[in-house]
């Protein structure tokens, strides 16, 4: 007797709502780690990161000049107003809505904006639905004293979860959080949360490629980050770097060559697509672009302006040396915070030359000082391994959620 075979069903779809380069990373990789099609809401930038996971974007672009930071600085806030942040937003709630149909799960990957926006997609769609929180920690509450508070009174819910939020992630059906310190925050107040390992170093690439360099000479990678910062913040590291010529120093570039802001009489000789030499002050350092994996890697120290970045050299044990910029993202109260965050990995300095080279260069040559930063950045950052545990329960939830319906 022939039986009639009945081809396995396909997965349904997934929908992804993040806002922010480092989240829209996060979003992507975990998006690999899913059977069937991929659809992302990329809530601040086209979340590009998702091309890798052949994603479809659903809803409208938001390009925002703070860069997704509107509350880190009143004119951060002005000039997204200018550019539409509120009609536009408006309008990306819908679009979410439209997005979850048809689909077995809604991933939230972002702040307590991005889970409004996927709570209301996913009750409306009656969907399972999971958030994933990056930004929030526990730690960022250490040390912090009233006049601390009343300094970051813009950024007061980037500090802790406002009982909101904290009402809509009992409404989830997963929540995951950054580190353990959180996952005890969260779950004080009702919020069955997990920690199941580190975003930011899940997110971590492997060296990409061998970087051949001097044996026998620290290593210090500059980091100006992914968001405007970058004009700022680069000339004043490679004016650092020009007085440590005893240290090997490598720029992890983001961004496209013409992005790249010299020092006045510095000339930058572009090799290829993936190098470039900045030279000035007696100094010659290496830009390189696509390789962050390799330089973070390879380090000693670093000095760097970035939010994931500076968190991801910290947890591989590498003491990390800030200073703010005028923003959009690293600013002085950005820096507090981080430094909060990662306790003794992460040093905070003047934005001066002189200052960055005299730290890096008494931070090489402390032993104890590097211990105890490398101690906190491991300890704080803590182990890679949430991605996989989280895409099993994604899997869980939207399989349970269909049986339910038959």
């Amino acid at each position: 007797m022939l039986r009639r075979v009945t081809a396995a069903p396909h997965p349904a779809p997934t929908l992804f709502i993040s806002n922010g380069t480092a989240e829209d990373l996060i979003g992507a990789r975990l998006a690999g780690l899913l059977p069937g099609k991929i659809r992302y809401s990329p809530l601040v930038g086209e979340g590009r990161a998702y091309a890798a996971a052949e994603a479809n974007r659903v809803g409208r672009v938001l390009h925002l000049p703070s860069g997704g930071f509107p509350f880190g600085s009143l004119n951060n806030l002005k000039a997204d107003l200018r550019a539409g942040l509120i009609g536009d937003s408006l309008g990306q709630w819908s679009d979410a809505v439209r997005g979850a149909r048809g689909t077995g799960a809604v991933v939230v990957v972002g702040d307590a904006y991005a889970l409004m926006v996927g709570s209301v997609a996913a009750r409306l769609n009656h969907l399972p639905l999971i958030h994933v929180q990056p930004l929030l920690s526990a730690q960022y509450l250490d040390g912090l004293n009233l006049r601390g508070a009343l300094q970051e009174l813009n950024a007061l819910g980037a500090n802790l979860p406002m009982p909101y939020e904290l009402r809509l992630a009992r409404g989830a059906d997963a929540v995951f959080v950054r580190d353990a310190a959180t996952q005890r925050y969260y779950q004080r107040r009702g919020v069955p949360a997990r920690f199941a390992g580190s975003f930011a170093m899940d997110v971590l690439d492997r060296p990409e490629r061998e970087l051949n360099l001097p044996p026998g000479r620290p290593v210090l990678a500059l980091l100006p980050g992914s968001r405007e910062d970058h004009r700022e913040s680069l000339p004043v590291m490679l004016r650092a770097a020009a007085l440590l010529p005893g240290v090997t120093a490598l720029v992890a570039w983001p961004h496209d060559w013409e992005a790249v802001r010299l020092p006045d009489g510095w000339t930058l000789e572009i090799r290829s697509d993936a190098e470039a030499l900045a030279t000035g002050e007696g100094a010659s350092i290496h830009l390189l672009r696509g390789a962050f994996g390799a330089v973070a890697r390879a380090a000693d120290i670093a000095i760097g302006t970035s939010g994931t970045a500076n968190e991801q050299l910290a947890g591989l044990g590498i003491p990390v040396v800030a200073f703010a910029t005028s923003g959009p993202q690293y600013t002085e109260g950005f820096a507090r915070r981080q430094g909060r965050l990662l306790g003794a990995a992460l040093r905070v300095v003047g934005a001066d030359p002189v200052v960055l080279a005299a730290e890096v260069r008494s931070t090489l040559g402390n032993g104890s000082k590097r211990a105890w930063a490398a101690l906190d950045g491991l300890t704080r950052i803590g182990p890679a391994g949430a991605l996989p545990v989280i895409a099993a329960e994604i899997e869980r939830l939207a399989r349970d959620k269909k049986d339910a319906r038959r």
